[in-house]
């Protein structure tokens, strides 16, 4: 993977410039990120939505380079699985499943598998008295002393954060997809905008002079002291 092997690579590369509004606690013994954001449609549409994984994940922090071989079973004990021709892997267990309301999965993600790490990773489904509805993530990680998971953390936020958005992209819209970058201004635009600007600037310069100098022969001469 960009996906979850080189993942730890990639979280490397990725860390300059890194986003870290999703760090709550950093300490070298565990993290918490936490992320929020109101969604369109009622709980049942955002539960559906949620469990679809493979509609939303990206690709790229998979094992396999491919989301449709992500699977979820949204049970206690459901498996949020991968399983490719090349092999398969766990990425986590469903701690607790309510519909339209939470789901919780014992989950180290990516390359935190290996180091022995505890990860709870959970999803609330909010619905406010207007009937607006808000979608909650959670994510606490632990692990001894030694971890360096303050350092992890930035890396993981940055991660979980786009996917996060993806998820949220994937309710409102059906795409979890970002919008298209608006297209560069034309060659030398930007140059003509400069060009105006400075011929405007001389133009205020010049009819501020011509206003003093009329100002300057309008003036009455000085009256001279009676004697």
């Amino acid at each position: 993977m960009k996906r979850w092997l080189g993942p730890f690579a990639t979280f490397v590369l990725a860390l300059a410039g890194a986003a870290h509004a999703g760090i709550r606690q950093a300490e070298p013994d565990g993290f918490l990120l936490a992320y929020a954001a109101p969604v369109k449609g009622d709980a049942a549409h955002a539960w559906a939505a949620l469990v679809a994984v493979p509609r939303w994940w990206n690709r790229e922090h998979t094992w396999s380079g491919k989301a449709e071989n992500l699977s979820l079973k949204p049970e206690a004990d459901g498996c949020f699985c991968e399983r490719w021709s090349g092999g398969s892997a766990v990425h986590g267990r469903v701690l607790m499943a309510l519909p339209d309301r939470m789901l919780r999965l014992d989950t180290a993600l990516g390359p935190l598998q290996e180091f022995a790490l505890k990860g709870i990773l959970t999803f609330w489904i909010r619905t406010a008295d207007d009937g607006s509805t808000r979608l909650e993530l959670e994510y606490r990680v632990n692990g001894a002393s030694t971890s360096g998971l303050d350092e992890t953390a930035p890396k993981v936020d940055e991660v979980l954060g786009e996917q996060f958005a993806r998820l949220v992209r994937w309710i409102d819209n059906g795409d979890p997809e970002p919008p298209p970058a608006p297209p560069p201004p034309p060659a030398g635009a930007e140059a003509a905008a400069r060009a105006r600007a400075a011929i405007l600037e001389e133009w205020k310069q010049r009819a501020l002079e011509e206003q003093q100098k009329k100002d300057a022969t309008a003036k009455p001469p000085a009256k001279e002291p009676r004697r």
